[in-house]
């Protein structure tokens, strides 16, 4: 149900772009829809588990700041660089956790369920920093390159495709090691 609930806003913005028939006028609507569903969804979600979640924050502050200054400048570069930026902190979100803490924050967020080789763990993470900063370049090639529909289409379908293979990709990656920790237990 979460996992739905995160992908609200994301949801609202693409319905709200394809109702109008002119895509131009489609992207401003989108965008507004955009802000006022992220605010929801943080509203709804401090409601039910009355704490906030980090992911959630960090996206609403950029999509009320790139998202507001796309509306009043009326430019569409500031919103067609907001998953960029989300990614590229994620990179070093994911990049500082090597040297801050005990742990990478791959192995925080997955260490109760999967036990891996510590090697493993640093190199999941390091992967995740590659992915991040490869989606955020990907996002300004085909933002600065392609039409606004192909760019929302990308932002939409390809970023999230591709994170779905690059998941998978790791899970597969980790799969062999978790093997080696089960025989090394026993």
């Amino acid at each position: 149900m979460k996992f739905l609930f995160d992908f609200f806003p994301l949801v609202a913005f693409l319905i709200a772009f394809y109702y109008p028939e002119d895509r131009e006028q489609g992207i401003y609507l989108a965008i507004q829809v955009l802000i006022i569903a992220s605010v929801i969804q943080i509203f709804v979600y401090w409601l039910v588990t009355r704490k906030f979640e980090k992911m959630h924050v960090i996206t609403l502050i950029l999509t009320v700041i790139l998202g507001g200054a796309t509306l009043l400048l009326q430019d569409l570069r500031f919103i067609k660089w907001k998953p960029t930026v989300v990614n590229w902190i994620f990179a070093l979100v994911f990049l500082g956790s090597q040297f801050i803490g005990k742990k990478p924050i791959i192995r925080r967020m997955m260490d109760h369920a999967i036990s891996v080789p510590d090697k493993v763990w640093t190199k999941l993470n390091v992967g995740w920093v590659v992915f991040f900063i490869f989606s955020g370049t990907a996002n300004l090639y085909v933002a600065y390159n392609f039409s606004t529909e192909f760019w929302v289409n990308f932002k939409v379908y390809g970023l999230l495709g591709l994170t779905f293979i690059f998941a998978i990709g790791q899970a597969l990656y980790m799969s062999r090691y978790m093997k080696e920790v089960k025989e090394e237990k026993e």
